[in-house]
């Protein structure tokens, strides 16, 4: 199961609802007359085949009881499921509740093991008492091919993946160059550390925190792009490689600033200014981090609210 998926989802769920409630209500008539369910029940064949990327389609009474079998592409789901009571399930009484057509958020299936959400779709008769609710079973990935044509299940997706996969292992490649240059370029003093040159080592120094700034967002990218992983506990709804980039950026920076400090301290003093330059230049990223964090928690705030 993919974090990025279920984002992905949340982001076109109003759409993926309205697609599947046109399907479902071009094939079978929300109201019927004369309490007769079976002229509905025998449309559901039809239906199965107007949603290829369905995996189980039935229909449930007014208590939430299965009063058909599954139908199904797949042999190993078809014919199941009739008499179940599924009275507890967030698609029969969100549909109870709401009166309406409804879509749930992710949740595993019991029998296929995968991600799916059902579309609920109401039958009522003249009276408006409800008489069935047919519910159509899609896999999450399913959906978003429906409905997101930029999902990383489609082939826009694989390719993206498939670049960020490659960046990846160059950026690896040089963060490994930068590790192996900043290491020699203080273990050639071997152990006579009366030979050892203050300005080599801020040069390893400065390697190695360069090589650990690529690494860390080499992680990033790859966690986040080709892998769909979400940080933990993470609450700024902003992009997440963006922010360990800047953070990397902002850290490598830190440390340079810091040996500057010490260099011209004992070197040349009059260059101190220089070093305060590059301090204030890392204050200035952190604000900006800082106010980009902020900005992007609103605007998540607000879409979930939306």
């Amino acid at each position: 199961m993919h974090i990025k998926e279920i984002n992905e989802y949340a982001q076109v769920r109003v759409k993926a609802r309205a697609y599947l409630c046109y399907i479902i209500g071009r094939n079978i008539s929300s109201n019927i007359v004369n309490g007769d369910v079976a002229t509905v029940l025998a449309k559901l064949e039809t239906l199965n085949q107007n949603i290829p990327n369905a995996e189980t389609i039935y229909a449930l009474d007014a208590d939430g009881v299965q009063i058909t079998e599954n139908i199904s592409k797949d042999k190993r789901l078809k014919g199941l499921g009739k008499g179940d009571n599924r009275g507890d399930r967030a698609y029969f009484y969100k549909t109870v509740q709401e009166h309406r057509c409804t879509l749930t958020e992710p949740y595993p299936s019991c029998i296929s093991n995968t991600m799916v959400v059902t579309s609920s779709y109401p039958i009522y008769d003249e009276d408006d008492n409800l008489l069935a609710i047919i519910c159509v079973d899609i896999a999450l990935n399913n959906i978003l091919k429906m409905v997101h044509p930029s999902s990383v299940d489609s082939v826009s997706g694989f390719i993206s993946k498939v670049a960020y996969t490659s960046f990846s292992i160059a950026l690896a490649a040089v963060a490994l160059l930068l590790f192996i240059k900043g290491v020699t370029a203080f273990l050639h003093f071997g152990l006579d550390f009366s030979v050892i040159d203050i300005n080599q080592i801020f040069k390893a120094t400065i390697l190695l925190t360069l090589s650990l700034a690529i690494f860390d967002l080499v992680k990033a990218i790859f966690e986040e792009e080709v892998l769909g992983k979400e940080k933990k506990g993470d609450e700024t709804g902003g992009h997440q490689t963006m922010v360990r980039f800047l953070g990397s950026i902002i850290i490598a920076l830190s440390i340079e600033a810091l040996m500057l400090v010490f260099k011209f301290a004992l070197t040349d003093p009059g260059q101190l200014q220089y070093a305060v330059y590059l301090i204030s230049g890392v204050s200035l990223l952190l604000v900006a981090l800082a106010l980009y964090m902020k900005f992007s928690r609103v605007e998540s705030s607000d879409r979930n609210k939306s």
